[in-house]
Order: C-alpha cells, then structure tokens, then sequence
C-alpha cells in the first residue's frame, strides 16, 4: 500500500443531481476536519472507472461514501472492489420514494457488506465515517464526543427554552 494521509474520505456520486446530498456529507467532514474528495462515477453508465476507482481506492482513501438513487448499484459495485468499508446513501427519487435505491444498497450478497443509512442520510454516512476512522485516531475520537456532547447541550437548551426556563 503507498502511504497516506490518514483519515480520508471519497465521496463518490452517482450523478450530479445527487450532489445536494453529498455536500451534506462534505459539511460534517468539514467540520471534524476530515480529508474528502467528491468524484462522479456512475456504476451503469461508467462501469470501467468504477472498477477503476475502487481498486486504487486504498491507496488514497479510508472510507467510500456512495451515493446513488434509482437502481443504486454504486455502493455495492464499489464494495466488490475493495476492501475498505463503503457507506451507501440511497436517494430520494419521483418513482419509488427512495425506496428502491435503499433496497438495492442495503441487500447485498453475504461477504460483500456496505454499511447503509436513511434515504438522503448524506450527514450520518459522514458521521459514520467519522466514528470508524476515529476506533485510530485519539484526537477524531475527542472531537466526535466535543460533538456527541455539544448536540446533547442544545437539547436541554431547547428543552428549557420550550418549557419557559429561559
């Protein structure tokens, strides 16, 4: 394996119409500063780049987060060619709700996993990415719960707020 950078994430979309949902993973990043790359591949209609990509991905990257609607093969195309975890992000779509892209990325063949969140859930696979790359990294690990901490704050300041005691 070439060296690298640890802690980086490849944010790899469908099509450009899903990058609405990638920039909700790239802001959590941003903000655990975590290294990202946000690339198009199209599973069906580039299928050579995402053998490609996903055969070198462990030269550069940690963790794939792929994002896809409709048939959504992109997670699993990309798990078949690598051994670094993938976190697949079904889409919302006019068709099926979303519906379809989450069956196609949560149901895959035993030995091949992708670790799946909610339909348009680009903020939590970021989240979850975080988590696994911070089991090695002490000062991730910290900012994950300055953020666990700060989310449970303002809550309780909601709460309070809600209920008159602010």
């Amino acid at each position: 394996m070439k060296n690298k950078n640890k802690n980086n994430v490849a944010i790899i979309i469908g099509s450009d119409s899903d990058l609405n949902i990638a920039e909700k993973s790239a802001e959590v990043l941003k903000k655990l500063n975590i290294n990202y790359e946000i690339h198009i591949i199209s599973a069906h209609r580039t299928p050579e780049r995402a053998r490609e990509f996903a055969k070198s991905a462990r030269e550069k990257f940690n963790i794939i987060i792929a994002i896809a609607g409709k048939a959504a093969h992109l997670a699993g195309v990309l798990a078949s060619y690598t051994l670094i975890p993938v976190i697949g992000v079904p889409v919302k779509s006019d068709d099926l709700g979303g519906l379809d892209a989450l069956l196609s990325t949560v149901q895959m063949p035993s030995g091949i996993p992708v670790a799946t969140v909610a339909i348009n859930g680009g903020a939590n696979a970021a989240w979850l990415g975080a988590r696994i790359l911070a089991l090695n990294d002490e000062d991730l690990f910290l900012k994950l719960q300055d953020e666990i901490n700060l989310m449970n704050k303002n809550i309780i300041e909601k709460d309070k707020k809600l209920n008159g005691q602010l």
